[in-house]
């Protein structure tokens, strides 16, 4: 494809549309790979799914294979999810939150996500999917951004502790964080100390250039 061999010299978009939650979602070829950016980063593929698959690395592909129900909020494109079912070679339920149909639009159509035969797909509000779920879940995915901005609620105690209730013992939060700012690095710090001597928590900063992963097991 002529496409792809220009994207070794030059990125090459092929699909370009706005929706109502992201002012930009693009769908390009860049370095031969298909990836989904917004406006100004990496949504899903690329170097996002770097991060996040050295975030899995990290708490174990072994012991994730092992789980049983792992939570994705925010899927974009799906890569996540794809290093899951795909490298990880996880087989139990996972269900993915997006609050943007596009989103999904785009992933089912040039990532093949809806080929995923153990994904459930769930158009929702991050925040209102937590409230009413009934699930518990050994793996909880935190990558919620709208282009580089990450929503207030993502580090407010109710939120934390919502999710905190969702998470069965033993298993593990992979929060992926953006910060491009000092008062970024502050908010930071201040999550990580809203944690109790009940979970055993690690900061990998400079992941990619502006990303910082938290990885959080739960312990009793």
């Amino acid at each position: 494809m002529l496409q792809k061999f220009l994207s070794f010299f030059i990125p090459v978009t092929i699909y370009r549309k706005k929706s109502s939650i992201n002012s930009s979602l693009e769908v390009t070829w860049n370095n031969g790979q298909l990836v989904l950016d917004s406006k100004n980063t990496n949504y899903s593929y690329g170097s996002l799914q770097r991060i996040l698959r050295k975030g899995l690395r990290y708490i174990g592909f072994s012991r994730i294979k092992g789980f049983k129900k792992i939570l994705v909020l925010g899927v974009a494109g799906g890569s996540v999810i794809k290093t899951l079912t795909e490298e990880v070679g996880f087989t139990g339920k996972i269900t993915g939150v997006e609050i943007d149909p596009l989103a999904i639009d785009i992933a089912n159509k040039y990532f093949e996500l809806d080929k995923i035969s153990n994904l459930e797909i769930i158009i929702d509000d991050a925040f209102e999917f937590v409230l009413k779920t009934k699930e518990k879940y050994d793996l909880i995915i935190i990558d919620i951004f709208q282009d580089t901005a990450m929503p207030n609620f993502l580090f407010e105690n109710f939120f934390i502790n919502r999710i905190n209730f969702l998470l069965n013992v033993n298993g593990f939060i992979l929060f992926n964080t953006m910060t491009l700012s000092k008062r970024d690095k502050e908010r930071n710090l201040e999550y990580r100390s809203r944690f109790n001597e009940n979970y055993s928590v690690r900061m990998y900063p400079k992941v990619e250039d502006h990303n910082e992963l938290f990885t959080i097991k739960k312990l009793a």
